[in-house]
């Protein structure tokens, strides 16, 4: 008994079969996956089996079944099976334990956390749903957009934001000249005694104005930030750009190689 010949009795009886039995250490189920979106909807996959590993145990004898049929010209019946997959099944859940990764070729591979909870990372080609032969993904897009049409895009606007006109600061006037009152005369000296007339007040002298120097900067902040915001906007198409032509690498940015083979199923 080998770790070669017990992922093929695996993958045999789960082609039939919605789960098969591992004695002692747990069970393969698959599960019929209906058809899913992706690529914000413009891209329909189809429907699939997906395989994974369930802690809990089934009362079924396929395994055994399996392995009787495969040796019976050596004379193996089912209490023999039972005993060696028993002894062969203990052994590699110890392997599993420390190693934390057991390989089913063909099939994937059985991982065990830190608590030593089991789970099973499928490999990217299996193919458990015969009934699914022939179909494949259908993408929704009349027309994808190059890489030459999405610069294209982002240099014109950003081009946009730059040539938008700045205001130019008003014109500041000038300030009137002060108006100096006039000196008045004396009066003549006559035996009546005439009211003294009193000087019309003079008018006060405007304050001038602000000098251009002590404005603030207006148009300086907003040229600054029109350039700011060019700049966000570049990153965000350049980000964008990123994401649609290369999906698989924007993946690998954002998650870890173990929650990327979780997220394949």
């Amino acid at each position: 008994m080998d770790i070669d010949l017990l992922a093929k009795m695996v993958k045999e009886a789960i082609l039939d079969h919605d789960a098969v039995t591992l004695p002692g250490v747990g069970s393969f189920v698959a599960e019929l996956m209906p058809s899913t979106f992706s690529d914000k909807g413009y891209t329909i996959h189809p429907p699939y089996r997906r395989l994974y590993f369930s802690p809990r145990q089934g009362t079924d004898t396929l395994l055994r079944d399996l392995y009787v049929d495969a040796n019976r010209a050596d004379g193996v019946d089912a209490p023999m099976a039972e005993r060696i997959l028993s002894e062969f099944l203990a052994e590699m859940k110890e392997i599993l334990k420390v190693r934390k990764t057991v390989v089913f070729p063909g099939l994937g591979r059985l991982r065990a956390t830190r608590e030593n909870h089991f789970f099973f990372v499928a490999d990217e080609d299996l193919d458990i749903y015969p009934e699914g032969l022939g179909l494949a993904p259908i993408s929704l897009k009349t027309h994808v957009e190059t890489p030459e049409e999405v610069a294209s895009a982002v240099a014109g606007l950003a081009a946009e934001l730059m040539a938008e006109p700045v205001p130019e600061p008003a014109p500041v006037p000038e300030p009137a000249p002060a108006i100096e009152p006039e000196p008045l005369a004396e009066p003549e000296p006559t035996p009546v005694a005439e009211p003294v007339i009193e000087p019309e007040p003079a008018s006060e002298p405007e304050e001038p104005e602000a000098a251009p120097e002590d404005r603030k900067p207006f148009p300086k902040f907003w040229r600054v930030f029109l350039i700011v915001l060019g700049a966000i906007i570049l990153l965000l198409a350049a980000f964008a750009l990123v994401g649609r032509l290369a999906p698989e690498w924007m993946d690998r940015f954002l998650y870890t190689q173990e929650e990327l083979e979780i997220l394949r199923f």
